[in-house]
């Protein structure tokens, strides 16, 4: 049985389009930018400011240990100093669920939260945050269950819960396409009837002004929500870029080739393999009891090398599917290339920042060998090239961005792009995944990261780009320790700006929580200096 399924694209942002009411003739009429907000909160002129990065967050506490809850404790110690947080997506695991919303994003972040002293009275529908939380779409904020699945789950949940069995968070409800995430974070429009209605919301909330018109006033305790399921804001010079990547990962279709036969072939098999291993762990699974703290371990650790599993084949199924061409959110790309263009184009802007759930570079054990994470690599690149040629010598060699920021990957990890033989040349990419799900393990092939071109004469390998820190987990053995993370990012003053990044890791070793601040190091300018 399916227990997951991933919308297709085109359902993903026509959805995205209706709760926002994309281009509605009132919106129109009022050169409203529905990709643009300000973030009111009367500091954002300070070239100066520091901000907090999370992801992969999504669960609950488990056997009364809460990795989530336990990071959002080390994050408050810089919560007057920090002005917002980047939320690298997966809000909420397994399938974005409404139902979880409460115990898995509510609770452990209560005090970002207006009104959390009593959480349990906060609707997930009705957030306001003190501090900005600003969130991007991960996978697991847009998977569903097949209707089997969700009668399955639904019906077996008391009965878990009676035998002691482990909760996997998944219940009666999916994502409904991305429903739950945009009714707790975008400005649901949607919901804003008659049209009378929908006119004084927007006289009411959208006021602020930029150069591409009419935009969303996001303040801190009065209003605080976003546009859309992609946006850009500025803030102390630098141009922030919030993108949706789960509508520019679907893989290219195999060739219909003795090749692409070949790697067909190939792919059924490993498909039918992972199958195989899937049923093995959950038979062991079934046998476990999670109120005996050894078996509990056991089940932690199968249940991450199922969640691996899970991508892996959804990874497959993508390749796999008969399709012609992918299905591509070009009009987003455009958006992306169009205001990057204009981002350098504009003299007050001296940085550039994107974020976004799947990582183009990344060691994980699993990740880099995905052709979602080829498929997003390539169409970043392919808009980092346009972008280059038509901004030229403004850059005076500087990389089109300054900083990638992405979740997906269970790790906190840096790394640096080479000469790649395209504008993606020497950016500085963090990885800020492991802030409450399973940490996983770096890839066995080492912290250089090859990637296979071709050209008129054939083939060749390149180094594309170098590992200069991984934190996650080691093994997968019972006896293990459990890395959890996030980062602080302080902004200098400056052309081009400089970052001090700061890692934060909770980590678990036999039942015990040890927390580290890692060694901060500088990025920018002339690469990193530790500090």
């Amino acid at each position: 049985m399916e227990f997951i399924s991933d919308p297709p694209i085109p359902v993903k942002i026509q959805k995205m389009k209706e709760r926002v009411r994309w281009l509605h003739p009132s919106i129109v009429r009022r050169g409203i930018d529905q990709t643009s907000m300000v973030l009111d909160d009367g500091n954002s002129h300070s070239p100066e400011f520091s901000f907090m990065v999370i992801g992969d967050t999504g669960t609950r506490s488990h056997y009364e240990r809460h990795p989530q809850r336990q990071i959002a404790e080390l994050m408050l110690a810089h919560f007057d100093q920090c002005r917002f947080v980047l939320h690298t997506g997966d809000v909420i695991y397994v399938v974005g669920s409404h139902e979880y919303y409460q115990t898995n994003f509510i609770e452990p972040y209560r005090e970002f939260l207006e009104g959390g002293e009593n959480f349990k009275r906060i609707r997930y529908n009705q957030m306001m945050f003190k501090i900005p939380i600003l969130p991007v779409l991960g996978n697991h904020d847009y998977y569903d269950m097949p209707l089997m699945s969700r009668l399955f789950a639904g019906t077996t949940l008391p009965l878990r819960r009676l035998m002691g069995k482990k909760d996997f968070e998944i219940g009666w409800h999916g994502s409904y396409q991305g429903e739950a995430y945009a009714q707790a974070f975008l400005d649901y429009l949607k919901a804003a009837a008659p049209n009378e209605q929908l006119e004084h919301h927007l006289d009411s909330y959208y006021t602020a002004q930029t150069n591409t018109g009419r935009c969303l006033r996001y303040q801190p305790g009065r209003f605080t929500r976003l546009p859309n399921r992609y946006y850009t804001f500025r803030y102390g010079g630098i141009d922030f870029f919030a993108l949706d990547s789960n509508t520019f990962n679907e893989p290219s279709p195999l060739r219909a080739t003795q090749e692409g036969e070949t790697q067909r072939r190939q792919l059924s098999k490993r498909q039918y393999e992972i199958e195989q291993e899937e049923l093995q762990i959950l038979s062991v699974c079934s046998r476990l009891n999670p109120n005996i703290p050894e078996q509990a371990e056991k089940f932690d650790t199968l249940n991450a090398q199922l969640n691996q599993i899970n991508e892996v084949k959804i990874d497959i199924q993508k390749q796999l599917e008969p399709h012609n061409v992918p299905t591509t959110d070009f009009q987003q790309l455009d958006w992306l290339r169009d205001r990057l263009i204009e981002s350098w184009n504009t003299k007050e802007v001296r940085g550039r920042i994107i974020y976004f759930h799947h990582p183009p570079y990344v060691t994980e054990a699993t990740k880099w060998y995905q052709a979602q994470t080829l498929a997003v690599r390539h169409h970043l690149r392919s808009v980092f090239d346009q972008v280059a040629d038509t901004v030229g010598s403004l850059t005076q060699g500087r990389s089109i961005v300054d900083l990638i920021l992405n979740g997906h990957a269970h790790c906190l990890e840096y790394l640096r792009t080479t000469d790649t033989g395209h504008a993606d040349s020497h950016i500085n990419c963090i990885i800020s995944g492991g802030s409450g799900h399973l940490p996983r393990c770096q890839r066995d092939d080492g912290s250089e990261l090859m990637e296979t071109f071709e050209d008129i004469s054939g083939t060749y390998d390149r180094k594309v780009a170098d590992s200069l820190l991984f934190v996650g987990r080691n093994d997968y053995a019972v006896q293990k320790r459990l890395p959890y993370s996030f980062v602080r990012i302080d902004v200098q003053d400056g052309c081009p700006p400089r970052f001090i990044v700061r890692p934060f890791v909770a980590e678990l070793f036999e039942g015990e929580w040890y927390n580290h601040n890692l060694e901060p190091f500088l990025i920018g300018g002339v690469g990193r200096r530790n500090l």
